[in-house]
């Protein structure tokens, strides 16, 4: 499982869990072994919980039951649970074990995240762990935040503003939610069936100065019904943005000099939101707003853009606010790619955004003063190049391509902008892999899954690497592994490895883990993610490869905002062959024979891709 993305979201649960390094209990040479939950885990409040480790030892094949379920344990000991959680603040589960003569008993005790419930015989309540939003918010005056709470129901609600006006909250009689986790990974045909939020009230707070010092009095939300009142302050500051005098900032993903970032900080459409965005260091741009550790941009009157506060410097007050004409460009052809050279008047945010033969540059806070388009001769591989101004401070440039977009890339050279875009290589159809360059990225360390018999994914992970390398090599390939031992990677450091060797195709390997709350057994199988529309077609022959050659669940290609499926430069995916956390599928991958056959759809895939572009018109 992928977790621990530097610049992306990572997917909770298993994927984070590691042996005690004790069991749980013992008797004789008989030993019971928890490996997830860890014992100083606190697990989200789910109505079922998966537990999974392994029972060794004993003069006979094992049995198992918890809490009086029969689990079924694998011949290396490997077991997996999926049992109901009690609606408590702790779940205690009793396991019994035998193995021949031998048995024991245990009881472990799992915390789980405190559920807010009304006090008994108040008709007037409120849930203080439902407020949205919370924290620290800046915004400019004539804007606003959306409010909403839990509270009593049929209650009249109000937030009480500390200069004497109040706002009305309303009941949003239809809330319901479906988990993020649930539509992202569940496969079952009723899992995504909206859930009552229960008694919620809703309303709007225009801007203006609310808990912002200790000069500025807060808000406090009052809830009244059936002669009773609950009073409780809404723990949110405000502060009002001066946009007569903007805060012009610079973006810095490496403030504190390490060198581990890919320097390129994402932009979001919402706070804390999947990547839209990907602004080189040295990017200008004015801050229009914060919501706690994030940092609001104006990239242009109509466009908007989150970004983590961490990347932003001020520059001095006075710097004036980046815009200006774009003038005439040129297209610079080279014999492995062209590069489109745009003069800016400063580092302007900008968007690459592509089409199958498209790719579309968007340049915010610049207006359009292109009397010539150079072409630099007649290179066939730009078919035309077009501009429009969609916005009085938005332009774009077209490039239209006579192939498929194969990978580009984009940086600044002083205050111009270089957008490279990368030729398809010439690849033979009957052999695609002769002559082709690929890197391997062997998933993790630094974390990574750990399955019930205590395999690591990331021992996995190399091990189906070096023989999808050998594959790849016989059949002419020059490959590249990301890492060849078991020293942590950080992902930066991958995706900046894949670059500088010139991969032409990136494929991540790795197992699969699942969050908490989902039904493992309903929910397994293979899976295979991509980003960029120019990797799609190399994530579904990978996927349909892998299906073929180790026969599980195909859960599909799916889109997936990982660090290793991002790069622009090649087609990149990210696999996820098995699952870790399912017995039988991790003595699979910890197999020799399981790991040739990851290997070979590995290796099936990327020639299928290769083959089907080699044939394309």
């Amino acid at each position: 499982m992928l977790v621990g993305l530097a610049a992306g979201c990572a997917r909770a649960g298993a994927g984070g869990a590691r042996p005690s390094g004790a069991p749980v209990a013992a008797a004789g040479p008989l030993r019971l072994e928890v490996v997830y939950p860890e014992s100083t885990a606190v697990v989200p409040r789910t109505d079922s919980i998966f537990l999974f480790g392994n029972l060794r030892g004993g003069g006979g094949p094992a049995q198992l039951a918890v809490n009086g379920v029969p689990v079924r344990v694998l011949a290396n000991g490997a077991w997996l649970a999926w049992l109901a959680l009690p609606d408590d603040s702790v779940a205690r589960f009793s396991f019994v074990a035998a193995a021949g003569a031998e048995s024991l008993r245990a009881v472990v005790a799992v915390r789980v995240a405190p559920r807010f419930r009304p006090p008994a015989g108040r008709a007037a309540w409120i849930d203080t762990t439902s407020f949205r939003p919370a924290g620290r918010i800046a915004l400019p005056a004539g804007e606003g935040v959306r409010l909403a709470v839990r509270a009593a129901p049929a209650a009249s609600v109000r937030l009480a503003l500390p200069w004497g006006a109040s706002v009305p909250l309303v009941a949003d009689t239809e809330a319901t939610e479906v988990p993020p986790e649930v539509r992202a990974f569940t496969a079952e045909p009723d899992a995504g069936r909206p859930r009552a939020l229960g008694p919620r009230y809703v309303g709007w707070l225009p801007a203006a100065p609310l808990c912002a010092d200790a000069r500025t009095a807060c808000a406090t939300l009052v809830v009244t019904g059936a002669g009773d009142t609950a009073s409780a302050r809404w723990p949110l500051q405000v502060e009002v943005v001066d946009t007569q005098f903007p805060r012009v900032v610079r973006l810095d993903d490496d403030t504190a000099g390490s060198g581990l970032t890919d320097s390129v900080t994402p932009g979001r459409a919402v706070p804390h939101g999947t990547y839209n965005w990907f602004f080189p260091t040295g990017t200008v741009a004015v801050e229009s707003g914060r919501w706690n550790d994030q940092v609001r941009l104006r990239l242009s009157r109509t466009a908007l853009a989150w970004v983590n506060a961490a990347d932003v410097v001020p520059l001095p007050p006075g710097t004036p606010p980046p815009g200006g004409a774009v003038g005439p460009v040129r297209l610079v052809p080279g014999p492995a790619s062209v590069a489109l050279r745009v003069p800016l008047p400063a580092r302007l945010p900008f968007q690459v955004t592509e089409d199958d033969r498209r790719l579309t540059l968007r340049l915010y806070g610049a207006a359009a003063d292109v009397n010539w388009i150079h072409y630099g001769g007649t290179d066939p591989f730009v078919a035309r190049i077009d501009y429009a101004q969609p916005t009085a401070d938005e332009m774009t440039i077209t490039l239209v391509l006579s192939r498929p977009v194969w990978g580009y890339r984009a940086r600044f050279a002083g205050r111009d902008l270089v957008l490279e875009v990368r030729r398809p290589p010439a690849i033979d159809a009957a052999r695609p892999l002769r002559g082709r360059t690929i890197v391997l990225d062997p998933g993790h360390p630094p974390l990574g899954a750990t399955g019930p018999a205590g395999v690591r994914e990331a021992a996995v992970a190399l091990a189906v690497a070096r023989r999808a390398q050998a594959l790849l090599a016989r059949a002419g390939a020059t490959v590249w592994l990301t890492r060849t031992d078991s020293l942590p990677v950080e992902l930066a450091e991958r995706t900046r490895f894949a670059e500088r060797h010139d991969a032409e195709v990136l494929v991540s390997i790795h197992a699969n883990a699942l969050p908490d709350g989902i039904n493992p057994y309903a929910n397994n199988g293979t899976s295979v993610y991509y980003f960029h529309p120019h990797s799609a077609a190399l994530a579904r022959a990978l996927d349909r490869a892998l299906v073929a050659e180790l026969g599980l669940r195909d859960l599909g290609m799916g889109r997936g905002d990982y660090a290793l499926a991002r790069p622009t430069w090649m087609p990149a995916a990210l696999t996820e062959a098995a699952f870790m956390m399912i017995p039988e599928q991790e003595a699979l991958l910890a197999s020799p024979a399981g790991q040739e056959r990851y290997a070979r759809g590995v290796v099936r895939g990327i020639a299928a891709f290769l083959e089907e572009r080699a044939r394309e018109p």
